[in-house]
């Protein structure tokens, strides 16, 4: 359908064109057609040169100073008319094509706030203006569609520094296929590992892993996998324990990069415990773990810890935050201590995770008699609720395609509405609680209408077809099946990477709710693998956990070596992590000996198990450390980044002093008691890092214990006294200290 030449042979012959012009160019041309195509030829250009971006002319409203186009190029019927016929038709001149506004504007004849977007000596030139030679025709609707998209390789292993050019073409309804190379718009998913420029040649930087380019042309889009190896072949890896060992070990001997040795128990201890219950072991815990000589030990800790009651409060708090359960009002209490409540108990009786789903999404009756009816009560429109479920439950993010394509995936405004057909017949009316509803089917036929085209939809999942829902049938099961289906393409794969980034910070798909073509998993066989055992298992959550961290994967040290310094995805090493602000509370609150106290529960509640996040709001240490407010279904929205202020909280903020300075704390505790120094510092460690200090810790903190005090005289002080008060000073450095303050 061009009839310019290509990259390649412009590489060749450029020397000839330049002299020749023209002539040569049209001597030398492929198959030259009898049109231009508006839709296949003219189109593509403005999503090249990026002029239908969002930032351009297709900004939401009325594009960029009233000149509008369809978001990449989505709906050439559109921009047909905008280009064509708006504006009395003064975009375009037939009778001098090269005095076009269209023209004049992107080659920077005339002002342009874009910049110059086209050359004249270009072929997207050319095109444009043959096109409007031939007075500007539409053939929306009867442009031979474009079918699919081949990127040439598909998948390669590439040196580092190494240079692949790539290309790409366009298959045709009719069975033509059109080299697009130049016309195609590239993009890496890792610029850091990759770049790609506009001609589609890739260049590998100096870092070893995966990484993915994206080539999109129209509406279709092909992705290139690239393999980058460290270097030379891994010679061994530490054993391997289950599945998820064979995969990630595998990846690392394609890639050679060489894994971090296996933790030893102090640190596997630590890390775990925080991983599944959210908290710091014990001194007991720690002395007996460290002290039983039994192979198995670490999988039966596994075990002790999925049957604890932190195991619940800590993914209760997870889960609750993800369905928004917040406090906007007084009224809110019942409800949100309730919704938690379920929660908590589905996971602490390891409820399937399909059940735990389909009762929350199929939800009815009042919050008193259902507590899941509480996510509706955060959740009104069908709009929210298909936007939540598909980005929570599904990984997928349709936000964009309720008002145009999705730019980077194949869902278009009639999925959105489809799929949000499914939420159509939720009735609510008052109970009998204040500022409660009771949520019910109504009957009727399901539909949702297309605001943009006005077409009446019926539900359906993602392009999956559903048998008709009887008017007397609740939709939201029918959904709830779909889900659950061992086929379903997204359901058991974003619990899995939701549940993967949790234990090892990074997701296999990042972000961990964003699952789409052009967004491919490092180590797709292992996400593929973990999706099969999590549906095979029943939808088991807790087998979930237990296969991951009885992993020798999970259990690889944090410290890298010269071969995985620069690794940040194939999980060669397990990467240090900060406490979330509820562990770090809790942790502080345990190495202290001083419970935080909260309105309305029970002295000892620990923050990892507050109900909602009405307590951000009294509880300073937790806003300032990021706890979510339970506003967004995105885990972005928990604050994972250290800050100047949450380094000084823990310097001198008043309730840390507090703590310190408590008659009941555990400093107080200490400066009472008979035992040694060293036997005061040896728990103290364990409390704080599961370990025995080191001998250079133990004598530095002896060395202090010891030391003589003085007032602000300079006159010495009791030794109970100074007793207390460097006790005090050794625990206020040890909460001050990268290892306490990170999961590693």
């Amino acid at each position: 359908m061009r009839f310019f030449i290509s990259a390649s042979h412009r590489a060749v012959f450029g020397a000839a064109l330049a002299l020749f012009g023209p002539e040569i160019e049209q001597g030398l041309a492929v198959e030259r057609p009898s049109a231009i195509s508006f839709t296949n030829d003219v189109v593509p250009i403005f999503t090249k040169a990026g002029c239908n971006g969002g930032a351009c002319h297709a900004k939401a409203g009325n594009g960029q100073n009233g000149f509008q186009l369809s978001l990449y190029g989505f709906e050439p019927g559109e921009d047909f008319e905008h280009i064509v016929n708006e504006a009395r038709g003064r975009r375009i001149s037939q009778t001098a094509p090269e005095r076009s506004l269209l023209l004049l504007k992107a080659t920077g004849k005339l002002p342009h706030g874009g910049g110059v977007r086209l050359k004249e000596t270009s072929d997207a030139y050319r095109i444009v203006r043959e096109w409007i030679r031939q007075g500007a025709r539409s053939d929306v609707g009867a442009a031979p569609v474009l079918t699919a998209l081949r990127i040439s390789p598909a998948h390669a292993s590439l040196s580092k520094r190494q240079r692949q050019q790539l290309q790409v073409t366009a298959v045709y309804a009719d069975g033509r296929t059109l080299d697009v190379t130049e016309q195609a718009v590239y993009e890496s998913n890792d610029r850091a590992m990759a770049e790609v420029d506009e001609q589609g040649l890739a260049t590998i930087s100096d870092i070893a892993g995966n990484v993915a380019i994206m080539a999109r042309y129209q509406s279709k889009i092909a992705v290139l996998s690239v393999a980058v190896p460290q270097g030379s072949e891994l010679d061994a890896t530490p054993p391997t324990r289950n599945f998820i060992d064979e995969h990630v070990f595998a990846n690392l001997k394609k890639l050679a990069i060489r894994p971090s040795p296996v933790c030893d128990d102090a640190t596997y201890l630590r890390r775990v415990s925080l991983d599944i219950a959210g908290r710091l072991p014990t001194e007991e815990e720690a002395k007996a773990f460290l002290a039983d000589p039994s192979p198995n030990k670490r999988d039966h800790l596994v075990e002790t810890l999925l049957r604890s009651p932190g195991y619940a409060d800590f993914f209760a708090g997870k889960w609750t935050a993800l369905l928004k359960n917040r406090r906007e009002n007084t009224g809110d209490i019942t409800a949100n201590f309730a919704f938690h409540a379920w929660v908590r108990d589905s996971l602490l009786e390891n409820k399937p995770y399909d059940q735990f789903v389909r009762e929350l999404l199929a939800a009815t009756g009042t919050i008193v008699g259902n507590p899941p009816v509480a996510w509706y009560k955060r959740v009104k429109e069908p709009k929210q609720q298909i936007e939540d479920v598909a980005q929570l439950f599904l990984g997928v993010r349709v936000q964009c395609a309720q008002c145009h394509h999705h730019p980077f995936e194949r869902w278009s405004q009639d999925d959105y509405y489809a799929l949000s057909a499914f939420f159509s017949q939720v009735g609510r009316k008052p109970s009998s609680v204040r500022e409660e509803d009771m949520i019910f089917h109504k009957r009727g036929l399901a539909t949702a209408t297309n605001v943009k085209t006005g077409q009446v939809l019926k539900p359906a999942a993602f392009g999956d077809a559903v048998p008709e829902i009887a008017a007397d049938e609740d939709p939201r099961l029918r959904l709830a099946d779909w889900m659950s289906s061992k086929n379903n393409p997204f359901f058991a794969k974003a619990l899995v990477n939701r549940y993967w980034k949790h234990f090892f910070q990074r997701g296999l798909i990042e972000p961990e709710d964003d699952i789409r073509d052009t967004n491919p998993p490092t180590n797709p066989e292992l996400l593929a693998a973990l999706e099969k055992h999590f549906v095979d298992s029943g939808f088991d959550l807790k087998e979930l956990v237990r296969v991951i961290t009885q992993s020798n994967a999970y259990q690889l040290g944090a410290h890298p070596n010269e071969s995985n310094i620069a690794d940040r995805q194939n999980y060669s090493r397990y990467y240090p992590r900060r406490m979330q602000a509820e562990v770090l509370l809790d942790a502080v609150d345990h190495l202290t000996g001083v419970q935080t106290d909260y309105a309305n529960l029970p002295p000892g509640t620990r923050a990892v198990a507050l109900p909602d996040s009405s307590y951000n709001r009294s509880t300073p240490f937790l806003k300032v450390f990021g706890r979510p407010e339970g506003e967004s279904v995105c885990e972005c929205e928990r604050a994972q980044s250290s800050s100047l202020a949450q380094s000084l909280y823990l310097i001198n903020a008043a309730d840390i002093k507090g703590k310190l300075g408590s008659p009941t704390g555990r400093a107080q505790r200490l400066a009472t008691s008979k035992e040694p120094h060293e036997a005061r510092v040896r728990q103290l460690y364990l409390a704080a890092f599961a370990r025995e200090p080191r001998g250079a810790e133990l004598k530095t903190a002896l060395t202090y214990l010891t030391e003589p005090r003085t007032d602000a005289a300079g006159k010495p002080i009791d030794a109970a006294r100074a007793d207390r008060e460097n006790l005090q000073d050794l625990i206020w450095a040890l909460i001050n200290t990268k290892e306490f303050q990170f999961n590693h």
